[in-house]
């Protein structure tokens, strides 16, 4: 039996209860409006585990029904589950804990049908808010019937809150020229997200930078004026730069007003009463248009004077607040001027995660939501094991430092290559650590996740994803810095010299592993749902991507050392004598330069047809986005191939 997140108690019993063809879900007299969705979701998954349908009714059940009621002696999170010869009863302290108690049931309905074992389970979270964070700015913003599994897929695992990180891509009324070139979300996508998400137990928090990270607004003609550094406008884009640069200048009161308007509007769409303003990583403070007030005041107070601004203007208008923590750990003494309501959301994303800027947090008196990471961004695939251990170490000092909530981020960072499907996993694992304090190991956490979310009989799926990034040698991250490095004159030999130690063995090995991988995934292929299917077309094209790579890569190395013997080596010619280096060798290299310029060209040709592909499933689930931007890396490295 699998059930993920792992109740607290479980007591099976011998004994197995048949549905009957007759049975019905019977919705108790006193059960809080909204019941009628969750019974829905059960009557769904009934349908579809057994093939007939269970109808809905309210009023008393009767022998072999499914009761769904209210109990007032239950606390608010907490729910109890019983299945016994007489039928399946349910009762939860609210609606919310019945929801949690229906997701239960749903996945014991997945793996046995209408023969449901006897047994008893009582069961609530430990942490009241457990959520999931998702990069809708950074190259992929997900269509609204996405969003909206993605919110199903939460909800079956007890996950209660979602927040969208938004810089530019909403569609401000007023403000065109920020969107103009984007495929943002509108406000009718939202309210309807909103409602979706509401009616299914999670609440959407509201999202958008503030402070930094605005690097398309603060490169718009109209309000690069506002940007801490000068001449933000009209530079060529950097998937670097537009995460390093591009915060507002804090001196200038205009600033505050821009963000309030936006702040204004942004907020209305959500039933939320809190709002994330995000004001992280503000690199460029007091280094331009601040400088003078920096070095007056100090870089912490502009900040701290900044924030509280945006805090009280929330406050004002019946929100909490919550920002990341990054900036004010530097100096958490000013954290005690912040108004109380404040949450304080403290990230780290390592598989060594200490626990140092919590506890710095922690004893500085702040409300507190611990936020781990998923750890896909600059990945074709996440890296699963990385954030298996650091989901599970940040749930951990949450309970340690009393947090009152997990945020499990997926951000996407250049571009947000990787598929949402492979976050999936890891999103599984915060909902299972911010759960219950459980044990599990990251196999067999993987081998239940395989079998409860994909139909994987094998029980194979998410393992293999797990070891898809450790093929990686060239990776995404390292072509696009040196495209971005090399359009700004800098060489890219830095880059280069990482990969030289080991020469073409490690490209040509971890090929040969990612070959085994792909031949693994069709395997486990053949045992999966039907509906689950398309994760291994999603898987293969990742694979490809990878493998490209690293043959782009395995080809820069090889050409590289071949100018590096050109210009040092001494060889002995006929007649006794020696030649240069240059003059032996450059003979060889004349030879040669036909051949790489084929193999180049083929190359290159390669990394277009995988772009094709990329192209297609990008497009199935997400809007253009940044799609064209991932393009032009591809593009720049098949001209210099073909050169």
């Amino acid at each position: 039996m699998i059930l993920l997140p792992l109740p607290k108690w479980v007591k099976r019993e011998s004994g197995n209860f048949v549905l009957g063809l007759d049975a019905m879900i019977v919705i108790g007299q006193s059960c809080p409006e909204g019941i009628s969705v969750y019974a829905g979701m059960l009557r769904e998954e009934i349908a579809a585990c057994t093939g007939f349908e269970t109808e809905v009714t309210r009023g008393r059940a009767k022998r072999g029904d499914i009761l769904l009621d209210f109990d007032g002696t239950l606390r608010a999170e907490q729910y109890r589950l019983e299945i016994g010869a007489a039928g399946v009863v349910l009762h939860g302290g609210s609606l919310h804990s019945l929801g949690y108690g229906v997701q239960t049931l749903r996945q014991l309905v997945r793996q046995y049908a209408g023969l449901l074992p006897f047994l008893r389970i009582e069961d609530e979270p430990d942490f009241e808010a457990r959520g999931f964070f998702h990069d809708v700015t950074r190259g992929r913003v997900q269509t609204l019937p996405n969003l909206k599994k993605l919110a199903d897929i939460m909800a079956f695992y007890k996950l209660n809150q979602l927040q969208l990180y938004i810089e530019h891509t909403y569609l401000f009324r007023d403000m065109p020229e920020l969107w103009r070139d984007e495929t943002p979300l509108t406000s009718g996508e939202i309210l309807e997200l909103d409602e979706y998400c509401h009616m299914r137990g999670i609440e959407l928090v509201p999202c958008l930078a503030s402070f930094g990270h605005l690097y398309k607004l603060l490169s718009t003609r109209t309000y690069e004026r506002l940007c801490e550094l000068e001449g933000s406008a009209g530079q060529e884009f950097s998937f670097w730069d537009r995460m390093a640069h591009h915060t507002l200048n804090p001196v200038d009161p205009k600033s505050a007003e821009l963000i309030y308007d936006m702040i204004g509007e942004f907020m209305q769409l959500f039933r939320s009463d809190k709002f994330n303003i995000c004001a992280d990583e503000t690199f460029d403070l007091g280094t331009g248009r601040s400088r003078e007030a920096a070095e007056k005041q100090g870089k912490e107070q502009l900040y701290a004077d900044f924030v509280s601004g945006l805090f009280d203007y929330l406050i004002g208008h019946g929100k909490t607040p919550m920002f990341w923590g990054d900036i004010i750990c530097g100096s958490p003494e000013r954290l005690k001027a912040f108004p109380k309501e404040v949450i304080c959301l403290a990230w780290g994303y390592s598989e060594q995660q200490q626990d140092t800027e919590i506890q710095t947090l922690h004893e500085a008196g702040t409300k507190l939501y611990v936020c781990p990471g998923t750890r896909g961004w600059n990945h074709w695939v996440n890296q699963l094991r990385h954030s298996y251990e650091n989901i599970r170490r940040m749930c951990g000092y949450g309970r340690k430092y009393g947090a009152v909530g997990v945020l499990n981020t997926d951000w996407g960072d250049y571009g947000h290559i990787n598929h949402p499907v492979f976050s999936v996993p890891a999103m599984i694992y915060g909902a299972v650590f911010s759960w219950g304090n459980v044990r599990i190991d990251f196999d067999e956490l993987n081998r239940q996740i395989s079998i409860l979310e994909f139909g994987d009989a094998s029980g194979s799926l998410a393992g293999c994803l797990a070891r898809v990034s450790d093929t990686a040698v060239f990776g995404w991250e390292d072509a696009v810095i040196m495209k971005e490095w090399a359009q700004k004159g800098r060489d890219a030999e830095e880059i280069l010299q990482k990969f030289r130690v080991g020469g073409e063995g490690p490209f040509e090995q971890a090929n040969r592993r990612a070959e085994e991988l792909l031949a693994e995934l069709y395997r486990a292929g053949r045992q999966l749902d039907f509906r689950s299917r398309p994760v291994i077309a999603c898987a293969a094209v990742a694979l490809k991507a990878i493998s490209v790579w690293n043959e782009v890569g395995k080809f820069y190395v090889k050409i590289g050392e071949a100018a590096c013997r050109r210009a040092v080596n001494v060889r002995t010619v006929p007649g006794g004598g020696h030649a240069s280096g240059e003059a032996a060798e450059g003979g060889i290299l004349q030879d040669k330069a036909g051949t790489w310029k084929k193999d180049g060209a083929l190359l290159a040709d390669e990394l277009e047809r995988c772009l094709c592909h990329f192209k297609t499933y990008w497009r199935q689930n997400s809007k253009e986005g940044d799609l064209s931007k991932i393009s032009e890396v591809f593009f720049w490295h098949a001209d210099l191939l073909r050169s």
